[in-house]
C-alpha cells in the first residue's frame, strides 16, 4: 500500500511547544485543586492546540489572505525598469506575466543578487562591499539585461482554494516569500506573502 503523503498542516500545530515551567506556572494560576499531572495538562494541552490550529489552518484560504492588487512586470521589461518598480511599491519580490496576466516567473531581489555574484546565503551588503573593494558597480550589465533573462522558473504559484497550512508549508520548505496566486488558466489573481500568512494567524495583532 502506497504511504501516506505528509500532511502540511501537521508542522503548525508544532509551532508552540510548552516546557515544563510554563506547564507547572500555568497550573498554580487555576484557582482550586487541579487533580492532573503536569504531564496530563501537556497532553491534552496539545490536543486542544492542535485541533485549534487545525481548524484556522484549514478554515482560512488563499483567498482570504491574498493581495489582489498585485505589482507586476513583463517579461520583455528590462531590469532596470523593474528595480525602480519594487522599489517604487517597497516590495521584495515580483511575479512576471505575459500579455493574458499569465505568471511566466518571479522576480525577487535574491535574482537580482545572484546575477551580481553574490553567494546564495549573500546579502545586498556584500555586493556593496565588492563593489567598493575591487569590481567597480557589478549592477551596471544588468540594464542590458530583461525580466525574463533573470526570472527564477517555473514559477512556484498556488490556487485561491488553498488552506493557509499549505501555503505555510509551501513557503517554508522552498525558502520563498512569495506565491503569486493563480486561477485556472493560470492568470494571476492575488498574491500571498509571509506577512499575509501571519495576518492570517493572528487577526488581532
Amino acid at each position: 500500500m502506497a504511504e501516506k503523503p505528509p500532511d502540511p498542516c501537521a508542522g503548525l500545530a508544532r509551532l508552540l511547544e510548552l516546557s515544563d515551567g510554563d506547564i507547572v506556572a500555568a497550573m498554580a494560576e487555576v484557582q482550586g485543586y487541579l487533580d492532573i499531572t503536569p504531564g496530563d495538562f501537556r497532553e491534552i494541552y496539545h490536543f486542544a492546540y492542535g485541533h485549534a490550529v487545525s481548524r484556522l489552518t484549514h478554515r482560512v484560504r488563499a483567498r482570504d489572505v491574498m493581495t489582489r492588487d498585485v505589482v507586476v512586470v513583463t517579461e520583455d521589461v528590462g531590469l532596470a525598469e523593474v528595480a525602480a518598480t519594487m522599489a517604487r511599491h517597497g516590495v521584495s519580490g515580483v511575479p512576471v506575466v505575459d500579455a493574458e496576466r499569465r505568471v511566466l516567473g518571479v522576480i525577487s531581489e535574491k535574482d537580482f543578487l545572484s546575477r551580481m555574484g553574490a553567494a546564495p546565503s549573500g546579502s545586498f551588503m556584500e555586493v556593496v562591499a565588492d563593489c567598493l573593494s575591487k569590481r567597480g558597480c557589478v549592477a551596471i550589465p544588468l540594464r542590458a539585461e530583461r525580466a525574463a533573462e533573470v526570472m527564477s522558473t517555473p514559477p512556484v504559484t498556488t490556487r485561491e482554494e488553498a488552506p493557509l497550512c499549505e501555503l505555510t508549508d509551501l513557503l517554508g520548505r522552498l525558502s520563498i516569500n512569495r506565491l503569486p496566486v493563480v486561477d485556472d488558466t493560470r492568470r494571476l489573481v492575488g498574491i500571498v506573502t509571509r506577512a499575509d500568512i501571519v495576518r492570517g494567524l493572528f487577526p488581532e495583532a
